[in-house]
């Protein structure tokens, strides 16, 4: 049995896994694949990989091409979710924002630095035409994090997956302003270069049980109740997200790659740009 450990955020884009990992998909293939959840994201979770503490990540796009750049040791070996995280901007149901336009020079809750939560709102305020270098972020680490912040007044509006904070929306915590969903495909998967160096095999033989898995998820039967039960949505939401989602089992492509880099770029969220071999690697 070969130990490998494996971080993504809890949510439901990561169903698969857990139904692999229980299935023993990936035990039958002596893998020990051990699963963490990660509610603080994507500048967490690249840590965790510079760290060693993870040795895959299924990880925002932006936050690791952002993060292999400032010399993450890791690659992005493929696509998880083709489709687009759709981000809903959220400010608290009690304020006084009531558009978009309301939110300029507002202070925007983060989960960490170089998350997803503060790279989309750079490419939102970008589509909207404010100056970038005025955003101003409060750190608040988890979603519970941004629920005081706002409710305290200590940021102005939060900006994360949309279908994951409707609860709280429906609650009356959060409103929901508007959404903004990411111009290329969600989530990647990473591996630390050790591991891809060490088990080139066993990487792609991981990969190869995810696709399996993947490709015929939503045919699964009664799919929508199990995530709508594991994830406390109702289940109109997760039946829209499903018809939403689009998961992937290829490789991130050069030119999807060089619009992540060109936008960062010019978002000034990096200050250069990686090579397609710096960045990717199949295996």
């Amino acid at each position: 049995m070969k130990t490998i450990k494996i971080a993504g955020v809890p949510e439901h884009f990561n169903l698969p896994w857990h139904l692999a990992i229980e299935n023993g998909d990936f035990e039958k293939e002596n893998i020990d694949l051990q699963w963490t959840d990660v509610p603080e994201g994507t500048g967490k979770m690249c840590q965790m990989l510079r760290d060693g503490e993870t040795d895959i990540a299924v990880i925002l796009t932006e936050g690791i091409v952002k993060d292999i750049i400032a010399g993450n040791p890791s690659k992005i070996v493929q696509v998880y979710v083709e489709s687009p995280l759709i981000w809903g901007i959220h400010v608290a149901a009690n304020s006084n924002y009531k558009t978009l336009a309301d939110l300029e020079n507002k202070k925007v809750a983060i989960s960490r630095l170089g998350s997803g939560s503060q790279l989309m709102a750079y490419v939102n305020a970008d589509n909207q035409g404010w100056k970038i270098d005025n955003l101003e972020f409060e750190i608040v680490n988890t979603i519970d994090g941004a629920v005081e912040a706002l409710t305290n007044g200590t940021a102005d509006y939060f900006m994360w997956e949309r279908f994951m904070t409707k609860p709280l929306v429906d609650k009356g915590i959060f409103r929901r302003i508007a959404d903004c969903p990411t111009p290329w495909p969600c989530f990647v998967i990473a591996v630390r270069e050790e591991v891809l160096e060490n088990n080139p095999v066993l990487v792609s033989k991981i990969l190869e049980i995810i696709n399996q898995t993947t490709e015929d998820f939503k045919e699964i039967p009664s799919i929508d109740k199990t995530l709508a039960s594991n994830y406390h949505q109702k289940i109109e939401d997760i039946q829209e997200w499903i018809s939403l989602t689009q998961w992937s089992q290829k490789p991130l492509s050069t030119e999807m790659l060089n619009k992540v880099q060109n936008q960062l770029f010019q978002l000034k969220i990096i200050d250069k740009k990686g090579t397609f071999e710096d960045i990717v690697k199949t295996v």
